[in-house]
């Protein structure tokens, strides 16, 4: 049986301390990077959708199971990084992480986003999160040896989403 599609809406101030839990259970972030994502969920919760932060949860029943954030990129014309995102640890693999990036995706082009943009690291953990990226259509446009840490590189990913001319 398929699983179920989450919901995805608007991040909630309610939904903070679940986001943040998930991000933290990952296993993925480190505690700087953690409270970075902080800040912007803050951000986001504070200005809402017309800050330069948009935030959205999914929810399967009703409990939050995902996060994604992103934004336009400043000093550009239609390009949007996608800032975070982050799966429940017990809810990866089950469609999540793809219904929020493609979510993330078409409300980007409907502000007239044409690329989108994501960056993580080359370490083996990311190994499977990089071939996601690579299997919904984005396609490795840089690496920045090292750019992290010692043997921690940058990896830069985009998807081009239409022609839109977007904010700039």
């Amino acid at each position: 049986m398929p699983s179920p599609s989450p919901a995805i809406r608007w991040s909630q101030p309610t939904d903070r301390d679940a986001i943040l839990a998930l991000i933290r259970d990952t296993g993925f972030f480190r505690d700087d990077e953690i409270e970075i994502a902080r800040e912007v969920l803050d951000d986001a919760l504070r200005d809402g959708p017309s800050g330069d932060y948009q935030s959205y949860t999914a929810l399967l029943a009703g409990r939050p199971v995902g996060w994604v954030c992103f934004g336009h990129t400043p000093c550009t014309i239609g390009t949007y990084d996608i800032y975070w995102i982050a799966v429940d640890r017990g809810e990866q693999g089950k469609g999540i992480g793809r219904a929020l990036l493609q979510d993330a995706e078409s409300r980007i082009a409907g502000l007239g986003g044409r690329i989108s943009v994501l960056e993580t690291s080359g370490r083996g953990l990311y190994d499977s999160t990089r071939g996601f990226y690579l299997k919904l259509g984005y396609i490795e446009e840089a690496r920045l040896r090292e750019f992290y840490a010692p043997g921690d590189d940058k990896v830069v990913y985009t998807k081009r989403l239409g022609g839109g001319q977007g904010r700039g």
